[in-house]
């Protein structure tokens, strides 16, 4: 197998956003979006599983995360992430998918919503009908270390607290993927902080309830949502809420995975999220 070639792209408000591309030229697209805090370290095996299995496939990081660009003006709205697809589908043309992890996931349905016509939609963990505590918890975490680190032990044990169902890794320094070594001598997650300052998520509800309601629509649209069946972020009433609204939608359960399926499950994430798209855009 090839190695990824690091690519830059550029959104229409001039950031520079970067991801890593793998497959053969021409295949068909398989856009991977990471959720909030992430980078696109977390997709690197779910990359290689779908290269390998003959497709395109471009690993993002989102605007404000890993080596994309921080906006100086704060243009981290949910609209602002959809203008990012598109940086990717027009340099890189052709049929494609969307597989999106939580905020990658929410950018994804919005996407749909303002017109993009994807070929297949993964939703891996997340509905618009999300689980307030979960919610409430991610955010918490990812408020809650602005600033830094004094060490990458530090970091590790914040983590292990946050995932009490994980065992902490005997060595932390994958870890180093997340952060960055500033100049005052601490480590910082690799995100701008201030994107929860920007949009309240009662703020793009309403506007995503009616790009819900236009997927719902949209009959020829296969939609697969992969649930980890320990999440707190998706419920068996948020997966019932969804195909109500979406009533061609598929939805699997992960056991033994929580919010973070393809970390948690990568074999078996990998192995539905291949199944699907190979029977709805077969290489």
């Amino acid at each position: 197998m090839a190695e990824a070639v690091r690519t830059e792209f550029t959104s229409i408000d001039g950031l520079t956003l970067v991801g890593d591309v793998l497959g053969p030229e021409g295949a068909p697209l398989v856009i991977l979006m990471h959720g909030g805090g992430q980078t696109r370290h977390s997709w690197a095996k779910a990359m290689y599983a779908l290269a390998d299995a003959g497709y395109r496939v471009a690993n993002m990081d989102a605007r404000g995360h890993g080596e994309s660009d921080w906006s100086t003006n704060r243009a981290y709205t949910i609209a602002d992430r959809v203008t990012d697809i598109h940086a990717v589908t027009d340099a890189i043309p052709g049929p494609y998918a969307l597989v999106g992890a939580s905020m990658g996931g929410l950018t994804s349905i919005h996407a749909i919503g303002e017109g993009a016509w994807p070929q297949a939609l993964v939703l891996v963990d997340i509905v618009p009908q999300m689980e307030p505590e979960g919610v409430t918890r991610i955010t918490s975490f990812m408020n809650a270390h602005h600033a830094g680190f004094a060490s990458l032990e530090d970091a590790a044990d914040a983590v292990a607290a946050y995932y009490p169902e994980r065992p902490r890794p005997k060595d932390p320094r994958g870890l180093m993927k997340n952060l960055r070594l500033r100049e005052d001598g601490r480590l910082y997650w690799h995100w701008d902080p201030v994107m929860f300052d920007v949009e309240n998520p009662r703020d793009f509800r309403e506007p995503l309830l009616r790009s819900t309601e236009r997927l719902g629509h949209m009959h020829q649209l296969p939609v697969l949502v992969v649930r980890g069946k320990l999440s707190d972020i998706v419920s068996d009433e948020s997966i019932a809420e969804f195909q109500a609204m979406v009533p061609h939608a598929q939805a699997i359960d992960v056991s033994d995975a929580g919010h973070m399926v393809a970390g948690d499950k990568n074999d078996a994430f990998n192995a539905a999220v291949l199944a699907f798209l190979q029977q709805h855009l077969p290489t």
